[in-house]
């Protein structure tokens, strides 16, 4: 794992494969980079170089609790440049859960220009519906916002999520025992509010419009469970225009979250779906 400084913050990352075209991933939620290791080595195993990397907050990067923006909007600045640190411009964008929101914010915020900087867009699990909009806030901002009320930022320390964070990087407990409660649930809040504000959209943060405009190919996997429902990831595939579906032989389940984990007998499967659409948008290209 190698470390870069990027806007201020260290960010963790990882290349996996030498050559060929890149591919960066996001895993969802606040989870670390390594829930996408044996899936980014299958497709590097197939001629890619995958760009995987712990966003701000998450894994072993820094913990940085500022800014007017909303979180995924600093992770996509984040990626923007560390993308371009690496000189691995243009790429393919993709992820899963709220790394799929933020791959097509990314093309949103930064895939438009000139140098037409995605390739294409590789989502699954699409997050988005009543469900989602109610679970989610709660489960990124809501707890640790009371968790500061109660007990300050020593109980933010000692929520779970942040037990792992301080242990992948142990500077982060001296970052957050230095904020004051205040300020930290200010900008919880803030990101809070921004996030919420998505919810009732189609793909939660992307409007229909935003999703009709998408002029890079697509290939959408749909999700299974309460959060990531497969009623989600076909809306995103029946409003991108031109986009590919692919749905797994699975169901869905009355959970509220399947983790990803249990998605590993489909790894070899979804490898093999972004590698052929990849591969198709090269052949066209050189064509």
């Amino acid at each position: 794992m190698s470390i870069a400084l990027v806007r201020g913050i260290n960010i963790a990352y990882e290349i996996i494969g030498n050559d060929g075209p890149w591919v960066a991933l996001t895993p969802g939620g606040r989870r670390s980079h390594h829930e996408f290791l044996p899936l980014s080595r299958r497709i590097a195993a197939a001629g890619f170089r995958v760009f995987l990397h712990d966003r701000r907050n998450t894994g072993a990067s820094d913990i940085l609790i500022e800014g007017d923006e909303g979180e995924e909007s600093l992770w996509i600045d984040d990626l923007h440049e560390l993308l371009k640190q690496q000189n691995a411009l243009p790429a393919f964008i993709g992820g899963s859960s709220a790394g799929a929101r933020m791959s097509i914010r990314y093309y949103l915020r930064h895939g438009q220009d000139v140098r037409q900087d995605v390739r294409g867009l590789l989502l699954f699990r699409v997050t988005g519906g009543a469900f989602a909009a109610g679970r989610l806030p709660e489960n990124y901002y809501g707890q640790f916002i009371r968790a500061a009320e109660q007990g300050g930022m020593e109980a933010v320390c000692a929520t779970e999520q942040y037990q792992e964070r301080i242990k992948a990087n142990p500077k982060n407990r001296a970052r957050l025992m230095a904020m004051k409660p205040e300020h930290y649930i200010d900008v919880m809040a803030r990101w809070r509010e921004q996030f919420s504000a998505g919810g009732h959209l189609p793909v939660m943060g992307v409007t229909e419009a935003e999703l009709r405009s998408i002029k890079v190919p697509a290939v959408v996997i749909p999700g299974n469970d309460k959060t990531h429902a497969s009623a989600s990831g076909r809306t995103a595939a029946k409003l991108i225009p031109g986009s590919q579906l692919h749905e797994l032989s699975i169901a869905d389940q009355d959970v509220d979250l399947i983790p990803f984990d249990q998605w590993a007998p489909y790894e070899d499967e979804i490898a093999r779906v972004f590698v052929d659409f990849m591969r198709g948008i090269a052949m066209r290209r050189t064509g």
